[in-house]
């Protein structure tokens, strides 16, 4: 599944990372890196963006981003 498939209180383990170079580096400056433990904490209306729990701190990341990233439910 997606990171913007995840429900407000799902966890998931993020797997992979397929997006452009640049939203890659800025989402592993933040945290997000494969093995990473992430909840779904808020969706905003329309559902963009969506703010995740990483390491401690809420991100908020936009669903375009979001739909690059896939992660296994826990």
């Amino acid at each position: 599944m997606y990171l913007s498939d995840m429900k407000v209180g799902d966890k998931g383990i993020v797997k992979k990372i397929d997006a452009p170079e640049n939203i890659k580096r800025r989402l592993l400056d933040i945290g997000l890196i494969n093995g990473t433990t992430i909840e779904c904490v808020l969706k905003s209306p329309f559902n963009d963006p969506i703010a995740y729990l990483i390491r401690g701190a809420i991100i908020a990341i936009r669903k375009n981003d979001c739909n690059k990233i896939e992660v296994e439910t826990i």
